[in-house]
């Protein structure tokens, strides 16, 4: 096949610029170097580099386990189970008064300023600050993970202080601490999350610079292939490596809950057995994160432009022509309100049927992560042979994410079914683990296909105010309806309408390959209008 002209409105793959018609004829396509351009008064970044190493097995695997020792059973489990325990110890029965015991069939209230809140209110709190306080992270420092070495040392950090909270947990011993409790789950949630944000910024950049990829990009510059060949493989080899880390998270799930059993079963009567499992759930992150820290190559983008500062930088931004992106964005942020807060408030409930049992709450957990396992790798198969978009794959997933309160809402009506009953738990975390780990990695990858290619810190920072810190509305909406109610389902029916909507505009408003062409286009025009 001949070499493609250059159309009159280029759009060029991910890494290149076009040069002009003449010159396209006759020389290939090349990487821009890193550069920095001002315009209006607003600093643009592209951290893209032909010189950027090529990805190896041994960095590929140390990135795969980071992902499976951050799985979220800690920070994201058994720290929220801990600081529910401890708080529905402290709390009362407000129809019997101060000294009275809470019981699962009973309202229960915790001194909170001058007053009274739910300890289900109380826990929603703590989510909705959490979440506030990460979308503050996200849209000041994110952008300037772009930038330099920052973002490198920014993850260190934050996993870090993550680690740092999980172990600190092992002090939370009685009721007394309930506060100190809320305040370790609160930073390690909050660092945990945004570990996954600027953790998941990076396989953009992984998927340009695998062999596989390269290769690719050598055969469209020379002509071999089409772009729409083109685009399709490269969009899988992005899937390839948002779904296989996806499913190392979910590895790392089991094999921290079977860790984890060895403590739980044979100390099932030690007061401390909690606390113990907390901090062994930390050691296997950290054995298993450690690598990539030391394995990772570097990929460094430009100097932080003069008189920027990396606080602010993220305040500064600009984006325009891109309608796909930010239509996804918004919708997502909405999505994953609803998604977010749905699980926080199945985990209340949950915790409630079974006395916030570590154990029971571990069964539960290696139900949800085997099914998850099984079906990233099902439905990454399923992709990969019939070469499904990842738009459709993502539909089809996240249909349950509106099925989830859809049910619960029918619990409002009837003790039948609606998160009642110990076996429509499990239920939940098999049906969940079945659709929502490949709804994880497919919603990634629609990101990663509507991001400019070199602004992936930057985008993916809004990503995460979208997915991990979008649980402003949620949580508020939530606690303030079981606060006057005292009732834990009179939620439901608000998350779902919230999941519901913000589907729809998903499935009707979001085109991925116009979106992925105004993003190249975009992040080429930001290149070649660079000052000289």
């Amino acid at each position: 096949m001949s070499r493609l002209p250059a159309p009159e409105n280029p759009i060029a793959p991910p890494d290149t610029i076009v040069e002009d018609e003449d010159q396209s004829k006759s020389s290939s396509l090349e990487i821009q170097q890193p550069a920095i351009q001002k315009r209006r008064g607003v600093t643009f970044v592209s951290s893209i580099s032909k010189d950027e190493p090529e990805v190896t097995r041994r960095e590929l695997w140390a990135y795969y386990l980071y992902y499976n020792g951050d799985n979220g059973v800690g920070p994201n489990g058994y720290s929220l189970t801990l600081f529910q325990l401890w708080a529905t110890a402290a709390g009362y029965d407000p129809a019997q008064g101060p000294g009275s015991s809470c019981s699962a069939s009973s309202e229960c209230v915790l001194p909170w300023g001058n007053g009274v809140k739910a300890v289900a209110s109380v826990v929603l709190v703590a989510n909705g600050v959490s979440f506030a306080v990460m979308t503050l992270i996200f849209t000041t420092i994110g952008s300037a993970a772009d930038y330099g070495s920052f973002g490198r040392w920014l993850l260190l950090v934050i996993t870090c202080i993550c680690w740092g909270a999980q172990f600190a947990s092992v002090s939370l011993t009685s009721p007394s601490r309930w506060s100190a409790a809320m305040a370790l789950y609160m930073i390690g949630f909050i660092s945990y999350g945004a570990t996954l944000v600027f953790y998941a910024a990076l396989f953009p950049r992984l998927a340009r610079n695998t062999p596989h990829s390269r290769a690719l990009r050598a055969r469209y510059e020379d002509g071999e292939i089409d772009r729409e060949v083109y685009e399709t493989e490269e969009s899988l080899e992005k899937n390839r490596i948002s779904n296989i880390s996806t499913a190392h998270s979910n590895i790392g799930y089991i094999a921290t809950l079977c860790l984890n059993l060895s403590l739980l079963i044979p100390l099932a009567n030690n007061p401390k057995v909690n606390n113990y499992v907390i901090v062994l759930t930390n050691g296997y992150w950290v054995l298993t994160g450690i690598w990539w820290f030391i394995f990772q190559q570097p990929r460094p983008g430009p100097p932080l432009p003069k008189d920027e500062h990396y606080l602010t930088i993220g305040w500064k931004q600009q984006y325009k022509k891109l309608p796909y992106t930010f239509v996804y964005i918004f919708a997502f942020f909405l999505l994953a309100d609803g998604l977010n807060t749905t699980g926080t408030l199945v985990s209340i409930c949950q915790n409630d049927k079974f006395s916030f049992s570590f154990l029971q709450n571990t069964y539960l957990g290696l139900a949800q992560a085997i099914t998850s396992t099984a079906s990233t790798f099902g439905f990454w198969y399923i992709q990969k042979y019939w070469k499904i978009s990842t738009k459709k794959m993502f539909i089809v997933t996240n249909v349950v994410t509106i099925l989830i309160p859809l049910w619960g809402m029918i619990g409002i009506w009837t003790n039948t079914i609606g998160y009642h009953n110990v076996w429509e738990f499990w239920f939940y975390n098999v049906v969940f683990g079945i659709f929502q780990a490949p709804y994880y990695a497919f919603s990634q990858t629609m990101m990663a296909e509507l991001t400019p290619p070199g602004f992936d810190n930057m985008f993916f920072g809004l990503f995460g105010l979208s997915n991990r810190a979008s649980s402003m509305i949620g949580p508020n909406v939530i606690q303030a309806i079981i606060n006057n109610t005292g009732n834990n389902w009179m939620g439901f029916p608000f998350l779902f309408a919230l999941c519901a909507m913000a589907s729809i505009v998903i499935w009707f408003g979001v085109d991925i390959e116009k979106g992925r062409r105004d993003a190249v286009a975009w992040a080429n025009d930001i290149r070649e209008s660079q000052e000289q």
